[in-house]
């Protein structure tokens, strides 16, 4: 569905004039002006604050040469995963350990002091990697990308800029957050709008990777930990 076809629907829905356009003369049509808000917003919402949806990681790697120790985030970077790690390419098994604090990882500098599979941090729109890396030796993480709309002229971007744009992930669910939103930013009732779109979005959620095999004496993923290490016991 493109973005016409979604403020088409939604407005059907909230009982306002269905457009044949949401661009041709926005600048004079107030209500169209607020529908792509609400478009954008409810995109960029569903996108980056719900999930990391498997749609939109995408995996850096960074080579070392000896010298370097910060690296540029890519251009379409929005967030690491809630669950990432950076990765050394000396060790498959240890992530390099994450310093959250700026003054910690100035001081550990300072100090010469480095964890043995290396470590991380972010300042400045980079990634901060000790030890330098040499040549022949790289380090790689998966990160979620910014841009949530396919573009009707070509790629992706973070906004919607055309009618025939459109979201790039389940487009019912962004569908029935634009309905319950509107609402509740007018005043009328929207709860049960809001319901239908919590559970739109669960199932949408609940779609989006396998689920894990709890039987077994091994965890289907590292996401997944062992709390009773032996075959569990079925009927």
């Amino acid at each position: 569905m493109t973005l016409l076809s979604v403020v088409k629907d939604v407005c059907a829905a909230v009982g306002v004039l269905v457009p044949t356009s949401v661009m041709t003369n926005i600048a004079a049509n107030r209500t169209m002006q607020e529908m792509l808000a609400l478009a954008n917003e409810m995109a960029q919402r569903i996108a980056y604050d719900t999930r990391d949806w498997t749609k939109l990681r995408k995996t850096q790697t960074y080579n070392g040469d000896g010298i370097a120790t910060a690296f540029n985030l890519p251009a379409d970077y929005k967030r690491m995963l809630l669950t990432a790690n950076v990765w050394r390419s000396t060790s498959a098994l240890q992530p390099m350990r994450f310093v959250p604090d700026t003054d910690e990882w100035l001081n550990r500098r300072a100090l010469n002091w480095a964890d043995a599979w290396g470590e991380w941090t972010m300042l400045g729109g980079q990634m901060l990697i000790w030890p330098v890396m040499p040549v022949g030796q790289s380090c790689y993480y998966t990160y979620l990308h910014k841009n949530c709309v396919a573009l009707k002229s070509g790629g992706f971007g973070d906004s919607f800029l055309d009618d025939g744009d459109s979201f790039a992930l389940d487009e019912r669910v962004f569908k029935l957050g634009m309905i319950w939103q509107w609402k509740a930013q007018k005043g009328s009732p929207y709860a049960e709008d809001m319901g239908t779109y919590g559970d739109a979005l669960t199932s949408a959620m609940g779609r989006d990777s396998p689920a894990p095999i709890i039987i077994g004496r091994r965890a289907s993923s590292l996401a997944v930990r062992t709390a009773y290490p032996w075959q569990v016991p079925t009927p």
